[in-house]
């Protein structure tokens, strides 16, 4: 019984992949609003109704990878030591994230594929504007990691919220830049990443302005 059943969630989980996998290649060649869902479970030789059985539309498909990558990330972050300020934790999470991304992505689909999507979505409209929404959903669950971590009140106490509306601004100003440059790799968007990082502290808590002598 237990064979047959770990046999049915392999097969499961196979078809899954392949959904996503024709999904974001579809998405990423021609285009998300002009791929249809008949063109994905085509490619893939399932029915309608499989599609639908693993996800609601066509954006759930778009954002199945992402989905994982952010789990692992407010996983990791839980698993972070105490001792770390809420900045240092965040930094580690995120730089240790994009070092274990390959692995994680290669579970499902190619890095290079899983950059281009990202690309996708920073293109597209109809799904910007999905992951802008999303973006807010992590941020308010990442702010509660936080707070739990610092032993604070999230809703009393506005600390949480503002780290993790600072981080996530260098994150999205990072991948904007990423996006709109010539190297497409993971090295680049981690090196692009630390860097803009490495100036948040600075940025925010000193002066900028020259005092003349």
């Amino acid at each position: 019984m237990a064979a047959r059943l770990n046999l049915r969630e392999l097969k499961k989980q196979r078809t899954r992949t392949a959904l996503v996998r024709s999904a974001l290649e579809l998405f990423t060649t021609q285009g998300f609003d002009r791929t249809t869902v008949d063109e994905i479970v085509e490619a893939c030789e399932v029915s309608q109704r499989t599609f639908f059985r693993y996800f609601s539309n066509k954006e759930e498909a778009a954002f199945a990878v992402q989905d994982m990558v952010e789990s692992r990330f407010v996983a990791a972050l839980r698993e972070r030591p105490s001792q770390e300020s809420p900045f240092e934790a965040l930094r580690h999470t995120v730089l240790g994230t994009w070092d274990a991304l390959s692995r994680s992505v290669e579970e499902v689909i190619p890095v290079e594929l899983h950059m281009r999507t990202y690309q996708l979505i920073e293109s597209t409209p109809s799904l910007l504007a999905v992951h802008l929404r999303r973006s807010i959903e992590l941020e308010e669950e990442i702010a509660r990691v936080i707070a739990e971590r610092e032993g604070v009140d999230v809703d009393s106490d506005p600390r949480p919220r503002v780290a993790v509306a600072a981080f996530s601004g260098v994150m999205r100003l990072a991948g904007r830049l990423w996006g709109a440059g010539e190297d497409t790799s993971i090295d680049a968007i981690r090196a692009l990443t630390e860097t803009y990082l490495d100036h948040l502290t600075p940025t925010i808590g000193e002066r900028w302005r020259h005092t003349r002598t």
